[in-house]
């Protein structure tokens, strides 16, 4: 899906409700920072109700075209929004057949993110949401940034947050969220949550001193990379998934990896990035090691 200059392009899955555009305006702006193009992805359930039975099928054939009909109004719009927007991002539209958790992890092989929204109206909505992030999030190849709300640059100086443990997914983390920050010449907020065990710890000291010393470590040379970027850096104690909920509250976004360092084997997506998608008051970047 690269185009011809070999650019990976920004995805992004569009809503139908045109008040729906926080995605869409993310991933345009993100597109307009990074110099890539942006792919439109539309995608419709395949109706199957009555297909096999002839006495059905000319209703079906008139409800699909219908559906057809729709969504290239859905994209026209989009595109006209993008444009109106970031003029000279370059825009191509995809509209397919299936469901948009299995369209968008096929684009996602070909693209540098995935952008998608999401919403907590009702827990009607609720679920419906999580039908796509979840499956998403978990086995696309690429990161995926879910926007609940737009960025808040209330507090300044603005930032981003990234959570780290030491694994693989953290470190992987690290490197997008100094490029999101470095694009958007903001601070960036590293945190190691140490969440005590029930049992208690021997040395807690000792323990925070671990914490700290895997922290720096993961940070460790990115600075040299990204020398605009002002860095802070700290071990905080408390449930990772309230400490990064609530260090989101102000963020322009948060990232983290898809597993922690405690993830079982097999287990696709850890149970903080679950957390914090269901939690962050921000833009949410999940990456894949």
């Amino acid at each position: 899906m690269a185009g011809a200059d070999g650019r990976r392009p920004i995805v992004v899955g569009v809503d139908p409700d045109p008040s729906k555009r926080l995605a869409l305006a993310w991933a345009a702006d993100e597109a307009d920072r990074r110099r890539l193009p942006l792919r439109l992805v539309h995608a419709q359930g395949v109706p199957t109700g009555g297909y096999r039975s002839g006495e059905t099928r000319p209703s079906w054939e008139e409800w699909n075209q219908a559906l057809h009909e729709l969504g290239d109004q859905v994209l026209k719009e989009a595109v006209a929004f993008v444009r109106s927007r970031h003029p000279d991002v370059e825009v191509s539209t995809l509209l397919a057949e299936g469901e948009p958790a299995w369209v968008l992890r096929q684009e996602a092989r070909g693209a540098a993110l995935v952008v998608v929204g999401s919403w907590h109206l009702s827990r009607r909505r609720e679920m419906s949401s999580s039908s796509v992030i979840l499956p998403l999030t978990a086995h696309a190849p690429c990161p995926v940034a879910v926007v609940p709300e737009p960025e808040h640059v209330t507090q300044q100086p603005a930032y981003f947050v990234v959570g780290v443990d030491g694994s693989p997914h953290a470190a992987a983390a690290v490197d997008v969220a100094f490029e999101e920050a470095a694009l958007r010449g903001a601070h960036l907020r590293a945190l190691y949550v140490w969440h005590p065990p029930l049992l208690g710890v021997l040395d807690e000291d000792a323990a925070v001193r671990e914490c700290r010393r895997v922290l720096s470590e993961t940070v460790a040379g990115r600075t040299a990379t990204y020398p605009d970027v002002e860095l802070h850096h700290e071990v905080v104690r408390g449930h990772p998934v309230q400490v990064l909920a609530e260090a989101s509250e102000h963020a322009l976004g948060l990232v983290v990896g898809t597993r922690g360092r405690g993830g079982f084997t097999g287990m696709l997506l850890g149970s903080v990035s679950q957390g914090v998608l269901h939690h962050a008051g921000c833009p949410v970047i999940t990456v894949p090691a």
